[in-house]
């Protein structure tokens, strides 16, 4: 019984590290999207090309733990990210009603993008074996270009962790 656990177990875990892996490298065009934000505005990541870096935060679920605790990490030390000239923006494959409820909850004040298609996931390669997106950071230059791939997120501190990568980056502040 023990060895069949442990067998799942890892069966698990290489599934689990497999939903990560992905064709997109640093250096790629990151692929378009027009997804619905919280606000009701529609988001393009080609509105943004030659204006502005996009920082595209994917979560996992609305009113979960982690993605609470990531939500009210941009939303309290926002400040931070807004120091350089960057857009950023969270994004789940939630219901849009899902995602309004879960920005007021947590008084998101940065746009929050639901793609409940799973267009712009599949497209970004973030949907894991539960069929949301795993929790993973796309750093998306002026030009469209994706200059880093965090699937390392940690929730509580990354408001401060996008804003050291900007730095470390190069991304002009304001």
């Amino acid at each position: 019984m023990k060895k069949s656990i442990r067998t799942l177990c890892s069966l698990v875990v290489l599934v689990s590290a497999s939903a990560f892996a992905s064709d997109l490298k640093v250096g790629d065009n990151a692929p378009n999207f027009s997804l619905q934000a919280t606000t009701g505005d529609f988001y393009q990541l080609s509105d943004y090309q030659g204006k502005q870096a996009v920082v595209l935060a994917w979560y996992p679920m609305a009113n979960t733990r982690g993605c609470t605790i990531e939500c009210k990490s941009l939303t309290e030390q926002g400040h931070l990210i807004r120091e350089y000239d960057v857009s950023y923006v969270m994004a789940s494959v939630d219901p849009l009603d899902d995602n309004r409820a879960f920005a007021k909850k947590t008084g998101a004040d940065f746009p929050m993008l639901s793609d409940p298609t799973k267009q712009a996931a599949k497209a970004y390669q973030v949907l894991n074996m539960f069929n949301v997106a795993s929790r993973v950071t796309f750093y998306i230059s002026k030009e469209g270009k994706i200059l880093k791939i965090d699937d390392d997120v940690t929730p509580k501190s990354a408001a401060q962790d996008i804003a050291n990568n900007l730095s470390v980056l190069g991304i002009a502040k304001k």
